[in-house]
């Protein structure tokens, strides 16, 4: 049973694809048979193929069918010449008109499919390669833009990382300050405090008129 696959088509199976679908026209079998080869080869299914070749790759090799088709008629052509060769009721009729008529027309028909074809066919190749080769230098232009992207936001990354440290830093410090300022004051407020019990736990004395000292309570 072929495997059914969900993913993008390659160049190359687009390429397994002309192939074998040529090969099949070339020699006078069905587009059918082709697909099912191909889904064979590839992983896909008969009808994926079939639909590949008529929506997308079958334009590209237009000449290549052309030509595919010429050989095709040359060898029907060629097969019925020789049954008629083995037939001595049929051979006997008139072989030089056959020859000739028939063959000769087939044959320079064919040689003009063939070159035409054939031009038409590099000229189709080469603007597939020039396709492809922007569509590469596109990718590579937006590949460059990502890399160039993300070292920028790895920098500002860096950066916002660096700050953030630093006023980590600076909030420790501050509230190390708080603290120790806040234990300053508090042991100020107690010396305060000691001081003025202090002063009023001291006796008081005063001189009275005649010189001498008397406790002030």
């Amino acid at each position: 049973m072929t495997a059914v696959r969900q993913d993008a088509w390659s160049a190359e199976d687009d390429l397994i694809l002309a192939e074998v679908t040529l090969r099949h026209i070339r020699e006078g079998s069905t587009q059918l048979t082709a697909f099912e080869e191909v889904g064979e080869r590839i992983g896909r299914t008969a009808a994926a193929c079939g639909f590949r070749w008529n929506s997308c790759v079958r334009k590209k090799y237009e000449a290549a069918i052309s030509i595919a088709k010429a050989q095709r008629q040359k060898r029907n052509y060629m097969k019925k010449q020789g049954a008629l060769a083995g037939n001595p009721a049929i051979s006997s009729l008139a072989p030089a008109e056959l020859e000739e008529g028939t063959y000769r027309s087939d044959g320079a028909t064919e040689e003009t499919i063939s070159i035409d074809a054939v031009i038409r066919f590099l000229r189709g190749w080469k603007n597939s390669i020039q396709e492809t080769n922007r569509h590469v230098k596109n990718l590579e232009k937006e590949l460059r833009e990502k890399e160039e992207e993300l070292a920028r936001l790895r920098e500002e990354n860096e950066q916002l990382s660096a700050q953030v440290s630093e006023v980590q830093t600076d909030y420790r410090v501050v509230n190390d300050d708080y603290k120790a300022l806040i234990q300053i004051m508090d042991r100020a407020r107690r010396l305060a405090f000691l001081n003025e019990e202090e002063e009023e736990a001291k006796t008081r004395f005063k001189m009275d008129a005649n010189g001498n000292l008397e406790r002030i309570e």
